[in-house]
């Protein structure tokens, strides 16, 4: 069974899409932001992606270049009539199709075979994950290595599980309790500390000038994000 996330902030559409998609046999996820698809992908073995382009949270712009960073699933935009711009920046940015409101239902099914056949018979049935890039870091989780401007880096097992939250997640601000409980499994309990340890620590291994920060930033009164 096919998994098809439908991204949109207005209901009616996604209800709409569910009904057109019900007469096949797909497993169907919603979300109503960008932030919440993200969440859905990162969490569940989707296969194809329906997403509208104008969002609060993040845009349909937005999550398609985070997504095309570790995932190579099939993306057709939701757009409007009025969209043609950014319909030419999706494509240019690896979004696979479009369908303009109001849809066809016959079109609109049509598309979602089609890249789902794609998808799965041509070669990409698969999800593919990618090294994580941002900036002059990279991380292969397979490998479990890092690299800053090509060259190795060690890092410790806690110091890895940070960077790697914080690379899935670029430009995302991040709490130290957040931060404490996605990498420790647990509640901080007054260990948020911990992190500011770790995260200097990162910056002396990945920062040229650990003082001046280029990717690992600290967002004052709220927590950490990398960019």
């Amino acid at each position: 069974m096919y998994n098809i996330l439908i991204c949109d902030d207005e209901k009616d559409i996604v209800s709409a899409l569910k009904i057109y998609l019900a007469s096949d046999d797909y497993n169907l996820y919603e979300a109503y932001n960008g932030l919440e698809a993200l969440e859905v992908v990162e969490n569940n073995d989707i296969h194809l992606l329906l997403l509208d382009i104008m969002m609060p949270e993040l845009d349909g712009i937005q999550v398609l270049t985070q997504m095309r960073r570790k995932r190579n699933i099939p993306v057709i935009f939701l757009t409007a009539k009025g969209e043609d711009t950014d319909k030419i920046l999706g494509l240019n940015l690896g979004a696979d199709d479009y369908v303009t409101k109001p849809f066809n239902p016959v079109e609109l099914l049509a598309r979602v075979k089609s890249q789902l056949r794609r998808y799965m018979e041509l070669g990409s049935g698969s999800v593919k994950k990618a090294a994580l890039v941002v900036g002059d870091i990279e991380l292969d989780d397979g490998a479990k290595a890092v690299s800053l401007l090509g060259d190795a880096v060690s890092l410790t097992p806690k110091e890895y599980g940070i960077l790697k939250f914080l690379m899935e997640h670029p430009g995302q601000v991040f709490s130290p309790k957040q931060i404490y409980y996605q990498v420790w499994g647990e509640d901080a309990f007054g260990a948020e500390g911990t992190v500011a340890v770790h995260i200097r620590h990162l910056r002396e291994k990945l920062e040229i000038n650990p003082d001046e920060p280029r990717h690992l930033k600290v967002v004052w009164g709220q927590g950490y994000k990398i960019e």
